[in-house]
């Protein structure tokens, strides 16, 4: 099982001193914290994308590729990929060179992103959001798998003769999961294509994360893609730790209390209850999360948001020496008891591995499809003189 951490990238002031951090250091702490997560030995860091203040997370790709050339084995993902406000053409030529560069230490969440005035921005109507991430996810797929794509659609120009380069590293595309919080359109959509689903299992009771991922399981065995407990899960989650749990609840109080998202809400004590928000010592946080199994079963990633609400970085690397010292637990208690035919959680190794092997998928020159656009190219050119 995987577990990591994913970041939204927001800036926030800090409500105990009042100081707001500014661009230029929430992106650098960013970096700090991914090198930070490998050190201890987390497996994912996954960065956002967002297109509106306070956030910086508008170009996840450029951050994960200058997360990846300071480590070396921790899995870049991202939380989530816009799928309904970026050109899934843009998508499969991004995050495909990003696999390249990385040697396959990339994945993937596609999302719908639920902010209003985005949308416009690049064109898109809100109101259409759900059939965008149908379509559009739909040309994605089909751009990382077939090499001469023929398309048309509602939401972008159609193409003719298309190939998205460069093509998947050893002929398999990075894997996708499908986040949400409260979509079941999206749930469908992963079971589908038998693609991972995550839940971001933050602002919801327990009973609302079990109804989505029983959906997902139910779907993903429905379509064919293997058993009911062999569906890809991935969950969300947060904590605040401290040896102490006073001294967690102490220190963590004011940041809940103001944060952009959840603040001037529901008390803290209200929050942790109704959902999985532990705030506590490490073997309370250890429990807790071992307990998310009870309800959705045996999954294969868990992140945690750490860096959020303003808190500062220092506090935020804190936070993940803890975590990596009740880490071995985490890891154990996940296994114990799990079937064999449950599955890890896809990387690019085990995709190749199930693919039978790597391949080259080089466009080369005297291809037939290169051939054929340097056909129609000189045809166009005849058309022009005669």
């Amino acid at each position: 099982m995987q577990f990591g951490i994913f970041s939204v990238g927001d800036v926030t002031p800090d409500p105990t001193t009042g100081r707001t951090p500014t661009e230029h250091e929430r992106i650098k702490a960013q970096v700090e914290i991914a090198k930070k997560a490998e050190d201890v030995g987390l497996d994912v860091v996954a960065v956002g994308q967002h297109h509106n203040p306070p956030f910086v997370a508008s170009s996840p790709t450029t951050t994960m590729a200058w997360i990846a050339a300071q480590t070396e084995r921790i899995v870049l993902s991202t939380a989530t990929t816009l799928i309904t406000t970026t050109d899934p053409v843009r998508i499969a030529e991004d995050y495909g060179t990003l696999q390249h560069l990385t040697d396959g230490r990339v994945d993937l969440m596609m999302g719908r992103g639920n902010t209003g005035p985005v949308y416009p921005w690049f064109g898109k109507d809100i109101r259409e959001g759900i059939n965008l991430a149908i379509e559009n996810y739909a040309l994605l797929h089909r751009l990382w798998r077939e090499d001469v794509v023929d398309w048309q659609g509602r939401f972008r120009t159609p193409l003719q003769g298309f190939t998205a380069t460069p093509r998947p590293l050893d002929g398999v595309p990075p894997f996708v999961w499908h986040g949400s919080i409260r979509s079941p359109e999206i749930a469908e959509q992963a079971a589908y294509y038998g693609d991972g689903f995550f839940h971001n299992h933050i602002f919801w009771p327990a009973s609302h994360t079990k109804q989505m991922v029983d959906l997902y399981r139910r779907r993903f065995e429905h379509y064919g893609h293997g058993g009911y407990d062999q569906a890809i899960v991935g969950l969300g989650g947060q904590f605040f730790m401290r040896p102490s749990s006073q001294d967690a609840w102490n220190e963590f109080r004011p940041y809940f209390d103001n944060a952009p998202v959840y603040g001037h809400g529901p008390s803290l004590e209200e929050f942790t209850t109704q959902t999985p928000l532990t705030v506590g010592s490490p073997q309370q946080v250890l429990e807790r999360t071992l307990g998310f199994r009870d309800y959705v079963g045996d999954y294969q990633r868990q992140l945690f948001l750490v860096d959020h609400a303003g808190l500062p970085l220092k506090t935020v690397l804190e936070q993940l020496d803890l975590l990596g010292e009740i880490l071995p637990a985490l890891r154990a208690g996940m296994a114990e008891g799990r079937p064999a035919h449950v599955p890890d959680a896809p990387t690019h190794g085990s995709l190749v591995a199930a693919a039978g092997g790597a391949r080259d998928t080089t466009v080369h020159a005297e291809d037939d499809v290169t051939g054929r656009v340097a056909d129609e190219a000189q045809d166009d050119a005849q058309e022009v003189s005669a």
